[in-house]
């Protein structure tokens, strides 16, 4: 059975690639980067780097046509190859069906198996697509631009203010290049070799590209080969967008994967040796949407240039649109994976419902997990509230709503009421919202409405808060008219003050009403259709414990009163106001 990109998206399969292409529903990734074995003679975990020739070239078709086969019809395939075999790969690529669209060449700084000769310092990176005429490049984009020679030696006024695309000679540096790796006495990079000032000299082929070596602090630790993340960086941006599915079929120390991930990509990795992919998973969780790339993102040049130049254009190197783009987008892709979490998660109901609902909190907490984003909980839940206050939620349909009624509810009201508004007390916290997004508070409500009110489903308390809050608001203005039409003569309408005990409870009548609760001073105004079976369902050594009093302290009035007729709460709101309750929901 062929699997979907959704199966197996977001993690690493310890398999063969060529099986594990195969088994992917044709058509259903967007990006391919390979970096396979160069069949140079280097010794890796689980692959035998020194085959035949025509096995090495079989093999190599073998899994490039597994590529070919997963990916899509306008995705890109990356290939990544030394000299021994980069025009033969090129060739069996174009055989299979794939077209060219650059051959760019990777240059570093130090050799590979160069005993007997002049030092291996580059690689070889196709790239190819499926479809020479349908496929994604986003040259436009401003972070996959790079200031031009005008702009930065010349301060020609006609330059793009965009910058230029990079040439197909890269030169990249590592994070924190140690030892004597640094190209100059300036510290800075070349963008193509004839800008250096120590340029091709008779015994190498060096231009200064470092790769990722030992001294260098963004190497993985485990893997012999490790592209730098700088490399990956250009290649994802400009040929996938987020939320794309890119796939690595040699994942090894999972550079392709960790940048895709920091970049808001889906992605899929292949690999052969169950410590690299042990390994490679702990790199992961490590990572969170929006981090920053290793390595150093641009070199400062594009042409050559006196040493004064330089100085100065180092002040000027980044066009200010470029930095607020880049500054903006690790917030950016945030958003748009709380979007899509939300839209995996909801199913069909609305934000504050994927708040509330136990089931469908962890389900968005969970997708948010696997879409790695940065953050906690709480922090996707505010963005969440932001994102539905920005309006950026409103094509994601809600279709099905929570019906719950005041029937429904009323035996829990009270607890409800009384457990959110010392929360908001002891948080001094305005709204609702706030409980709601934390899922400590969120919890610490839940604990103590449950001890005032035992019995409901831990959603029925949350949804029952919502309901008391909304209605709140109403209430209040209705509790004005009340107060003008009954201040003179609310004392008459109300009961004697009786304890709060079991006989008491016992004579309540089974009708509609109003009951309040005190101690030393007024604590809390229940409105409720049941007076008998609203008081019966009080935790009564809860609320004295809560009060700070004995249970023999606790006494009650209730007056009868249909609650309809003025609309729900208005009553409590009224009386709450009138004897300044402590425990009643405030303005």
């Amino acid at each position: 059975m062929l699997k979907t990109k959704n199966q197996l998206y977001n993690q690493i399969s310890c398999e063969d690639c060529v099986s594990g292409l195969n088994a992917l529903e044709p058509g259903c990734v967007d990006l391919v980067f390979a970096d396979p074995p160069f069949n140079i003679g280097y010794e890796y975990d689980e692959y035998d780097d020194r085959l035949e020739r025509d096995q090495y070239l079989e093999w190599s078709t073998s899994w490039m046509k597994s590529v070919y086969h997963a990916l899509k019809s306008d995705g890109t395939f990356w290939l990544a190859i030394g000299d021994e075999y980069a025009a033969e790969l090129k060739l069996a690529a174009q055989e299979i069906g794939f077209h060219p669209r650059s051959w760019v060449i990777w240059y570093y700084t130090f050799g590979v198996n160069c005993k007997n000769k002049y030092s291996r310092s580059h690689a070889h990176l196709f790239y190819f697509v499926k479809d020479p005429k349908q496929f994604t490049f986003l040259g436009e984009d401003l972070e996959n631009r790079i200031p031009s020679a005008r702009q930065l030696v010349y301060n020609d006024k006609r330059a793009n203010p965009k910058g230029r695309l990079p040439d197909d000679t890269w030169i990249i540096s590592p994070s924190d290049a140690v030892g004597d790796l640094h190209a100059d006495d300036q510290q800075t990079w070349t963008l193509r070799p004839q800008d250096l000032e120590s340029r091709f000299q008779a015994d190498e082929d060096t231009w200064y590209f470092p790769r990722i070596a030992g001294t260098f602090k963004e190497r993985a630790g485990f893997h012999g080969c490790q592209m730098p993340e700088q490399l990956l960086g250009r290649i994802i941006r400009n040929c996938s967008r987020e939320n794309e599915l890119v796939v690595d079929p040699f994942t090894g120390s999972g550079t392709t994967l960790a940048v895709a991930k920091k970049l808001g990509r889906k992605y899929l990795g292949f690999e052969l040796s169950e410590e690299y992919v042990n390994a490679s998973r702990e790199r992961l969780k490590k990572i969170s949407v929006g981090d920053q790339l290793d390595g150093s993102a641009e070199p400062t040049m594009s042409a050559p240039g006196t040493w004064a130049k330089k100085s100065a254009r180092a002040q000027n190197r980044t066009n200010i649109h470029q930095e607020e783009a880049v500054a903006e987008t690790p917030l950016r892709l945030t958003l748009a994976g709380i979007k899509e979490a939300f839209l995996a998660s909801h199913q069909g109901y609305s934000v504050d419902r994927v708040l509330l609902d136990p089931e469908l909190n962890i389900a968005f907490y969970e997708s948010c997990r696997q879409l790695g984003l940065f953050g906690d909980p709480r922090t996707w839940n505010l963005l969440l509230l932001q994102l539905r206050r920005d309006g950026e939620l409103q094509e994601i349909p809600c279709t099905r709503r929570t019906e719950m009624s005041w029937q429904e509810v009323d035996n829990i009201l009270s607890g409800c009421e009384i457990s959110l508004q010392i929360l908001l007390t002891e948080t001094q916290t305005k709204h609702l919202t706030e409980i709601m997004s934390d899922p400590e508070l969120l919890q610490r409500f839940d604990d103590r409405a449950r001890m005032i009110s035992p019995g409901a489903a831990t959603f029925e308390y949350r949804w029952a808060a919502v309901m008391l809050s909304r209605q709140s608001e109403i209430a209040r203005k209705r509790a004005g008219i009340l107060a003008a039409a009954y201040d003179d003569s609310i004392e008459q309408r109300l009961s004697a003050p009786e304890k709060l005990d079991d006989k008491l409870v016992s004579q309540l009548p089974e009708s509609p009403g109003l009951f309040l609760i005190t101690a030393d001073d007024p604590l809390y105004v229940g409105e409720t259709l049941n007076l008998k079976l609203r008081v019966e369902s009080l935790d009564k050594k809860a609320i004295s414990d809560l009060a700070g009093v004995a249970e023999n302290d606790l006494t009650i009035r209730v007056m009868t009163q249909t609650p309809e007729l003025f609309g729900e709460l208005a009553w409590q709101n009224y009386l709450a106001s009138r004897f300044q309750t402590k425990w009643n929901l405030k303005d």
